[in-house]
């Protein structure tokens, strides 16, 4: 069984994200979502380093496109 963390997200889902896309930079990300995205952290930054900080609104939208199967295809797209 899934168990929530503190505020309610399911650690499942965030270690998925942080086991398949957590090498990815900050900084990359931002290309993708705008330059709110994990706003304070650095664009050298993983997302493993920030992704349990993140705002309801930058998970959110990881956690979309990851449910989707697009975020590898975006990351992908953006380093490019």
């Amino acid at each position: 069984m899934k168990e929530p963390g503190l505020d309610g997200r399911h650690r499942d889902r965030d270690g998925e994200i942080s086991r398949k896309h957590g090498n990815t930079l900050v900084g990359t990300l931002r290309k993708i979502y705008g330059k709110s995205f994990a706003a304070g952290y650095p664009d050298a930054t993983q997302l493993s380093e920030v992704l349990a900080q993140l705002n309801e609104t930058s998970l959110s939208q990881l956690r979309r496109d990851h449910d989707t199967g697009h975020l590898g295809h975006k990351i992908d797209h953006a380093l490019k």
